[in-house]
């Protein structure tokens, strides 16, 4: 390794590291969205996985799991406090009875109103404006890209 390169990492600050900023910024982002789920009773993950729902309804936990980047060990608790809270329900596919398929339920499909007010929350407690926020959304989502190679 370049001698000042390795100089560098060894006397590298905290606020250097990209992946603090990135997790320090999920915390903040986490403290901002805590509230405004609370509202709704849903917990982040439980979210996300109802924004997928709500793009595209009746899908397998795989499908839902790759969406979201998370594993089946971690999704299907969260699915099973969702069908608790009767938001969706969970069914074997009829064709492949190895596929779990995920559907909203008409509570489900209702919550949608309610959790419409969240966007809009982020992007003022952002302080950025919309296009300046979907940069930083691209440019994040093409590191994640990178990195998952």
């Amino acid at each position: 390794m370049d001698q000042t390169l390795n100089d560098k990492a060894h006397t590298a600050k905290l606020d250097d590291f990209l992946c603090f900023a990135i997790y320090s910024a999920h915390h903040a982002l986490n403290r901002v969205y805590k509230p405004l789920l609370d509202a709704i009773g849903l917990t982040y993950t439980q979210y996300i996985a109802m924004v997928t729902l709500w793009e595209q309804d009746d899908q397998t936990v795989g499908s839902l799991g790759e969406k979201l980047f998370l594993e089946s060990s971690t999704l299907t608790p969260v699915l099973k406090r969702l069908e608790a809270l009767g938001f969706i329900v969970r069914t074997r596919d009829r064709t492949d009875e190895r596929q779990v398929r995920v559907q909203l339920t008409v509570a489900g499909r209702a919550l949608q109103e309610q959790a419409k007010t969240i966007p809009p929350c982020i992007l003022e407690a952002s302080g950025l404006e919309m296009d300046e926020l979907a940069r930083l959304k691209t440019e994040i989502a093409t590191l994640r890209s990178s990195l998952l190679r």
